[in-house]
């Protein structure tokens, strides 16, 4: 009977979601969190693994004799030696895509933050500066509308397009920097240099994969061709920004503001550098995180076992 263990199951459901249809496919055992010490103990009659962040180097791996397959309930895989448990022969799977409505909305709701300021204008109306005041209608500037602003976005994946497609309802104009402008090319979408990228745009969305090229690509030489009117978003991943140059930009007001749901150490520690600034909004990397974008994560996990258990696997990304 395959033996299906789950070490860090807390982030897929943290209670509002059920995991009956993986309990149907064999004996589960599921945790919330795992320390590094303990992985090994709880993994050990394991057939399937189930991780979402929790590391399974190569000296894990040899310690879990039981082990044929890996799943990853992310699309990042990094945090499994994946050519190791392929020369064992185990497959790793991951699961893409099902993030990417969440993601493109948290972009927006960074977007419309710092454009109609709804927080601001509520704590105004409760100090009573919109009873007080001689007109119907009043509003803390400065107060833009969407339509012609030019949106960059760095990386133009399904999480990119999605965001390009969102903005052109807004009438919005979208130029965007990618590794296959041809392949990838749409209607309305211009192409540009990553310089161009930041010289131009009102807004620049990041949701490029990181890799070694691209840590630290946001810097201060990049960040320092912003308009002084414009916003940097991330929700891609933390270290593509060097945060002590977005900093020092944001201290000096050298940009209008960040909005960023993802930081170079997660979680981050309590005096991290962009902590307490008025300009830079942070949320803790939970753009992907909607229930609808997780229950899918959850049913997309569940045909991957299913597709090992029928020895046909799915959506692997270690060729094995």
């Amino acid at each position: 009977m395959t033996r299906i263990v789950a070490l860090d199951g807390y982030t897929l459901n943290p209670g509002d979601l059920s995991w009956k249809a993986i309990e149907e496919l064999g004996p589960f055992t599921v945790y919330d969190r795992t320390q590094a010490e303990q992985t090994v103990e709880r993994s050990i009659d394991a057939d399937i693994l189930l991780v979402n962040k929790h590391i399974l180097s190569a000296e894990i791996i040899d310690q879990l004799p039981n082990l044929k397959c890996i799943c990853v309930t992310a699309t990042g895989f990094n945090n499994v030696d994946i050519d190791h448990a392929a020369s064992k022969n185990i497959p790793v799977s991951n699961v893409a895509g099902y993030s990417t409505s969440s993601v493109a909305q948290h972009v927006f709701s960074f977007i419309l933050h710092f454009m109609n300021k709804p927080q601001l204008h509520n704590e105004a109306v409760q100090k009573g500066k919109w009873a007080n005041h001689p007109d119907f209608s009043f509003h803390l500037p400065p107060y833009h509308s969407l339509e012609r602003k030019i949106l960059g976005i760095y990386g133009f994946g399904r999480i990119g397009q999605k965001v390009a497609e969102i903005a052109q309802a807004f009438n919005m104009q979208v130029i965007a920097t990618h590794k296959h402008p041809l392949r990838d090319r749409q209607a309305g979408i211009q192409f540009v240099h990553l310089e161009e990228l930041f010289e131009t745009s009102d807004f620049i969305s990041l949701h490029a994969p990181l890799n070694v090229d691209n840590v630290g690509i946001v810097n201060r030489q990049l960040l320092s061709r912003m308009k002084s009117t414009a916003y940097l978003i991330n929700t891609a991943r933390g270290p593509l920004i060097n945060e002590l140059d977005l900093k020092d930009i944001l201290e000096k007001k050298k940009i209008a503001g960040a909005g960023l749901d993802v930081l170079s150490n997660e979680p981050p520690p309590a005096d991290h550098p962009l902590f307490g600034l008025p300009n830079c909004t942070i949320t803790p990397h939970m753009a992907w995180a909607s229930v609808e974008a997780r229950r899918l994560l959850m049913n997309k996990t569940v045909d991957n076992i299913k597709a090992f258990l029928e020895d046909r696997p799915r959506n692997v990304v270690n060729g094995v």
